[in-house]
Formats: C-alpha cells, structure tokens, sequence
C-alpha cells in the first residue's frame, strides 16, 4: 500500500475550503497535513500537494513560496488573476508542478471540449455565441473563471484568440452586434453555487450547452483528483485537460 498522500489546504476557513476539507476527511489515502489561510505561515515541508481555494492575490503568494523550495506541487482554484499575475504563475510553474483551473468539475471539462468543437463547425458568419454564467451573491469577480475558460475554447474553436472576439459588456444604445463575437452575460443571486451555459445561436435555430453544479462538493472531489496526478509531476503549468487526459502530447 502506498504512503498517504499528505495535503496541504490553503484558504481552509473559505467555502471551497471546508468543501475539500470535508472530502479529504472522508480519504483513507490522504492526510490533511495543514490548514491555513492567508497571513498564516504553514510548514510547507510537511505537504506532498497544497490545495489552494483563496484569491488571485494569495494564490500568486503560496505558488511563489512552493515554487522557492521546489515543493510541493499545488493546485490552485482561486480566479481573476491579472494579466501580471499569471505570468507570475507561469514563473512559477518552471520550478514546481502546478494545476490550475477555473473550474474542476469532470461535466464542465466536458463541456469545454464540446463547445470548442461546436465552435469549430459553426461558422462565425451565421452563428452568435454568448456566455452565460450564474453565481451565489458573494462571488467577488466576473465573469466566473468558468466562463471565461468556456469563451476561450470557443474562440479556440474559430481560431483566434479570446481577446480579440469578445464583445464589449452591453449598456445603453449599443448598436448591433458585431458579427463573429462572442458575449458574456453574469448574473449573482442568492446561493447558487455555478450554472454555466452556452449558446449558439443562428437566424432559424439555436443550440444550448449548459452545466449546472448542484453540490459544491463536487468541485472538491476534482481538486482532489488534480492533487493525486500532480503528487509527482513534474515542473509545469497544468489543467484539467491535462488530468483527464483530454490534452494530446
């Protein structure tokens, strides 16, 4: 039998992190070697894996820590990263193995694959696509991570970039759409936990992906699962595609 995998929980007083900890109670293979939050100064020796629930910030903060000792690996959920902090994760990543996602959902990797490869076979000329995501009133940025993850594999799927097909946010007179852009729309009420959907839409047909999390354990549970595969990984800035197996070589 292999040794337990020794886990540290960074963000463990948030929501995600009383998710994880919950799960990772249940484990027989792991062992939660410790909880902390930001400010806090945890023994990263004692870790295989950190999992990290927090914010931009934070996450930039214990990735660069990790990344000091060449361990451990870490996987990291927080969203709403800069532009500068993502190159500081990427940085990072030279040194220590990093799992990085908007989401951890199986159903919503799913998802992504599907929509870059609707976006494939639906040409921009005829077909609008538009984001949509809902979220509980405490979520901080938009739109979600998610979201985001789910626009760029659509414009994957049209060959460009994201930042060159999003549409400007819609307020006021805003005149017609622009042909072969794809819009964002967020909405934050009461406690739900992530409804994401996409939709394609022509002049006589429309055709909506969507995902809906009914449990944030769920979210969790994939975290844990990046944990196992990053345990022994080497240096480098992963996702889920790359846990699922889903990213060709």
């Amino acid at each position: 039998m292999s040794a337990p995998l020794h886990v540290g929980l960074s963000g463990a007083r948030g929501r995600m992190g009383r998710a994880v900890s919950a799960v990772l109670d249940e484990r027989e293979d792991m062992v939660v070697a410790a909880r902390f939050d930001r400010g806090e100064t945890p023994d990263l020796s004692l870790c295989d894996v950190v999992i990290d629930f927090t914010t931009a910030d934070a996450s930039v903060e214990i990735a660069e820590r990790c990344a000091e000792r060449g361990r451990p690996a870490l996987v990291i959920g927080s969203t709403g990263f800069t532009p500068e902090q993502e190159a500081r994760i990427a940085a990072a990543a030279e040194r220590v193995a990093i799992v990085r996602s908007g989401n951890f959902s199986l159903g919503v990797n799913i998802l992504i694959g599907l929509v870059e490869r609707a976006a494939q076979r639906l040409d921009s000329a005829h077909w609008d696509i538009e984001v949509t995501e809902t979220h509980h009133r405490r979520k901080a940025d938009a739109p979600s991570g998610t979201a985001l993850m789910l626009g760029e594999a659509a414009a994957r799927g049209r060959g460009a970039a994201l930042a060159d097909l999003r549409a400007a946010p819609r307020d006021g007179l805003t005149g017609p759409r622009e042909t072969g852009s794809i819009g964002f729309s967020a909405l934050r009420a009461g406690g739900v936990v992530g409804e994401h959907t996409v939709l394609f839409a022509s002049e006589d047909e429309v055709l909506t992906l969507s995902h809906s999390a009914l449990d944030r354990s769920l979210f969790a549970r994939g975290a844990i699962v990046a944990a196992m595969w990053a345990r022994n990984r080497s240096p480098g800035l992963y996702d889920m595609q790359d846990v699922l197996g889903f990213r060709q070589a």
